[in-house]
């Protein structure tokens, strides 16, 4: 048994092997003694790896399109905020699978310090999870209870740098040159200068800057994000092996989605701006390799929080794939752009750049995740329509934190820079729908708007292609938590606002239809339940843009297996009629009605989802 189990090992790394020794030669200069400590690493993590969980990638290398089709649903939560510790979120389960999730997002939960963490983004080790959550044990009890229900596991797998408090980062400081080369360290600030030439500014008001004076160790640290995360130098092998291992050592703990962050940042290199440099292509392509010998049954999700044409290469080629999947990064800040403007133009032309892309390219769809929005919108097309960069981002800010008149969102800025007239939006999906304001007016009309508003905009993601990915709490419209004001860990970092903990007060309303809460939970139910039904709604499926004639009127063709949906999504503030000109019969998904697709009316801040079997 045990040489048939090896057997099944060997013929995956012969698989790969040739490629992945002369990637990893050429990177790293023909380090023979590194690549073998490499490989001999793979096959120690791969004997280490529970039987349970090999089993599990047999059924997956049989099906290596499980995680696409038409059924994924995805949930992003925080584990303090959602059930307080790992154990909680176990005990949770049934609520997750009632709110039709069968893919869970943990957000970074490994040991950080406290105050110095960016919400978990700074690792202290890669072994332990913070105490307060639990332990590693916990993390693989949660993972077996999730894959019995046939939930898939995310977890952040944090590459670009490390905490200040890491054991490297410790023993860099003391002075040991074998750890201080595992990141970049310099005696004095004119190589770091040349750097800032070219390197752009992450948070050029929270943390301006790409590097750090090292008190302790005399010597300049290069922090492309903040003083306490020190970059990782994936130029020493010894880094991406060490690594590597860590990555691995979680997915041995039952993770089967490994979300690489600030991936496009891992190389760095003096004249360039350490951004999507070839290199990093390189690191994620053999990443790749390595999940498909030690553990196939893992996905990689790049995170990437870029332009389109900075996106998409992080798929790699369907000879060569990278990443499994990504963010449709653009396609939420594209959302919310059209909920301010009303006006469903740069959608149509940001989706029809999406839907030529070749079909194997899966992205994660959502309104919002646990970031800011970013204003990264195409304003060369947008400038047809004389909306300039600077007064548009302005607009977009004002109107989705309620300063524009009229407008019923409540959302705060984040990272604001007056210098620049720049600044990014946080807020949860309620809030920014308007709930949160008609809640507080006492505004019946106003609740009606904001709720089918929220609605409307669900159906939205689950008409795209990928999995669409809920925010905790999104399911029960829960609103912005503004408390985050009176904690001093987070109130300068107003993303908090949008990261509350889960009010579970309001889910024991998800039953009652007469409130937003039940509302909501009720209508994405539907939606899910409508998705996995039907076969146009599979990643296979032909997609196109329909032309409305109304610029507040976004249309979505699908088509798969004799049966076509026409999905209309109305961003105006006035009931109005999509002319399709098309006189086959459709079935609305929703309310069950017949009629043809010749002129279909859609209420404002609605959708229609129609349905023609062949």
């Amino acid at each position: 048994m045990k040489a048939k189990k090896e057997k099944e090992y060997s013929v995956r790394f012969r698989r790969h092997a040739n490629e992945l020794k002369w990637l990893y030669c050429e990177l790293y200069h023909n380090d023979l003694k590194a690549y073998d400590y490499f490989t001999e690493m793979l096959y120690r993590m791969w004997e280490e790896r529970p039987e349970k969980l090999k089993m599990m990638d047999r059924a997956r290398e049989e099906c290596p399109d499980w995680y696409k089709g038409h059924e994924l649903v995805g949930m992003l939560m925080y584990v303090k905020a959602f059930a307080g510790t790992l154990k909680g979120v176990k005990n949770k389960l049934d609520y997750v699978a009632e709110s039709g999730v069968n893919y869970l997002h943990l957000m970074p939960l490994l040991e950080s310090p406290e105050g110095r963490s960016d919400g978990g983004y700074a690792v202290s080790d890669f072994r332990k999870v913070q105490p307060e959550l639990g332990t590693m044990e916990d993390l693989a009890e949660l993972a077996d209870a999730c894959h019995e229900r046939g939930i898939a596991v995310c977890l952040d797998f944090v590459m670009n740098h490390t905490s200040e408090d890491h054991e490297w980062a410790r023993r860099a400081r003391a002075g040991e040159k074998e750890y201080q080369h595992r990141y970049f360290f310099y005696d004095d600030w004119t190589i770091p200068n040349a750097y800032e030439q070219t390197v752009p500014q992450v948070f050029p008001t929270t943390a301006p800057g790409n590097f750090t004076w090292c008190e302790e160790a005399r010597k300049v640290v290069m922090t492309t994000f903040y003083p306490y995360q020190w970059d990782l130098n994936y130029a020493n092998p010894t880094v991406f092996n060490d690594m590597t291992e860590n990555m691995l050592f979680l997915c041995n703990h039952g993770v089967d989605v490994i979300r690489l962050d600030a991936v496009p940042y891992i190389w760095k290199a003096l004249g360039t701006t350490c951004r999507n440099l070839l290199q990093v292509h390189t690191l994620v392509r053999m990443m790749r390799i390595v999940c498909e010998i030690v553990c196939p049954g893992t996905l990689l999700l790049g995170e990437v929080v870029m332009e389109p044409s900075k996106v998409v290469p992080y798929f790699g080629t369907v000879e060569k794939p990278e990443c499994h999947l990504l963010y449709n990064v653009t396609t939420m800040a594209t959302i919310w752009h059209t909920v301010a403007t009303r006006d469903v133009r740069l959608l149509v032309h940001q989706l029809r750049q999406v839907f030529s892309l070749p079909k194997e390219y899966t992205f994660l769809n959502y309104l919002r995740c646990h970031d800011d929005i970013g204003w990264g919108l195409d304003y060369g097309y947008l400038g047809q329509f004389c909306q300039l960069e600077i007064p548009h981002k302005r607009f977009l800010n004002d109107y989705l934190t309620g300063k524009w008149p009229d407008s019923p969102a409540r959302g705060e800025l984040y990272n604001d820079d007056p210098r620049l007239g720049d600044a990014r939006l946080c807020g949860t999906t309620a809030s920014l729908c308007g709930i949160e304001a008609a809640r507080e007016s006492g505004d019946a009309l106003a609740m009606e708007e904001a709720i089918r508003l929220d609605i409307m905009l669900h159906a939205f993601i689950f008409t795209l292609s990928g999995v669409p990915v809920l925010y905790s709490g999104d399911e029960i419209a829960q609103e912005n938590d503004k408390t985050y004001h009176d904690d001093p860990l987070k109130r300068e970092d107003s993303r908090w606002l949008h990261r509350g903990d889960m009010d579970w007060n309001k889910a024991l309303l998800r039953t009652q239809q007469d409130t937003p809460e039940g509302r909501v939970f009720t209508a994405i139910g539907e939606l899910e339940a409508r998705r996995a039904e039907h076969a146009a709604f599979d990643t296979e499926a032909d997609t196109w843009i329909l032309d409305t004639g109304n610029n507040h009127i976004l249309g979505i063709g699908r088509y798969y297996r004799k049966e076509q949906i026409l999905a209309l999504f109305n961003f105006g503030a006035e009931d109005a009629t999509a002319w399709l000109r098309d006189e086959k019969e459709y079935t609305d998904l929703i309310d069950g009605t017949v009629s043809d697709a010749g002129a279909v009316k859609v209420p404002a801040g609605g959708f229609r989802w129609l349905c023609h079997k062949f």
